[in-house]
């Protein structure tokens, strides 16, 4: 079944979970799209695992589209999110409407999701307006970092933890669909998702989020030096993938690939008349 904003609404009103990993490309959207997950996250993240940077605020908008159009092609049911990138809607509502837009329009999104509470309420509005669903982001903010010190838990003074479900009912009333809550204490997750009537997507934020979301790349330990505590390994793809191209370069330098079930035949007579 085709996954929209409406049922991804239904499931939490159901109380079923739903399921959101990122993708970035053609091919890995078509793998997680066929395993039933019911959202795609085309994340700015794609800034550190797929083009190497150190942290997300290098992406352009661009780069959003270009991966965005690509994981539309290679999706059916799943509901497809891009991220607005830095700087792509802290500008001006204009700009948050304009680049929200050519990411539906150029990217092939179904929904954009951009990061910050109270201060981008008139942000969603306008979006939203425009008949453009917006996921909202709350939390850990990565775009954030600099003003945060750093990747940090947010939400755990009175005053901090206030202000997040504070944020959470506005944008909310500004038109949000759902609420990523990134690195947020379990405790004050569960709160904010019972005091809402639109979905929670947690990472590193508890079990009792309406929805998990991960990096693909995390939860398939791509990446063996790295594993942030929320990140459970579903696979150990990573070590698999080295051990098949190790096993590939030393078959290759041997000489016993390709192998004659893997080459193709002529005629000796053909050869003959060459030489």
């Amino acid at each position: 079944m085709k996954n929209t904003v409406v049922t991804i609404r239904e499931a939490k009103e159901r109380g079923e979970k739903v399921t959101m990993l990122t993708a970035y490309d053609y091919s890995m959207a078509k793998l997680i799209d066929e395993a039933g997950i019911n959202m795609i996250l085309v994340g700015d993240s794609l800034g550190m695992v797929m083009l190497g940077y150190e942290d997300t605020l290098s992406v352009t908008m661009e780069d959003m589209i270009h991966h965005t159009s690509a994981v539309a092609r290679g999706v059916k049911n799943a509901l497809v999110v891009a991220d607005m990138p830095f700087m792509s809607y802290q500008t001006s509502v204009y700009d948050a409407v304009l680049n929200a837009g050519r990411l539906m329009k150029e990217g092939r999104a179904q929904a954009v999701k951009l990061e910050g509470g109270r201060e981008f309420a008139d942000h969603i509005r306008a979006i939203t307006a425009a008949s453009i669903p917006v996921v909202a982001h709350l939390g850990l903010t990565p775009q954030s970092l600099n003003a945060f010190g750093g990747f940090k838990v947010q939400g755990k003074s009175e005053a901090a933890a206030r202000k997040l479900l504070e944020d959470a009912q506005i944008v909310e009333e500004a038109g949000a669909v759902a609420i990523v809550l990134e690195c947020v204490p379990a405790k004050l997750a569960k709160l904010v998702t019972e005091k809402l009537h639109i979905p929670t997507i947690g990472i590193g934020a508890g079990a009792d989020c309406d929805g998990q979301v991960l990096v693909y790349q995390d939860m398939l330990s791509m990446f063996g030096d790295f594993k942030p505590k929320f990140v459970k390994r579903f696979g150990e793809v990573g070590a698999a993938m080295k051990e098949a191209f190790q096993n590939y370069s030393e078959e290759v330098k041997a000489g016993t690939f390709p192998a004659p079930e893997h080459t193709f035949k002529i005629d000796d007579d053909v050869i003959e008349k060459l030489y």
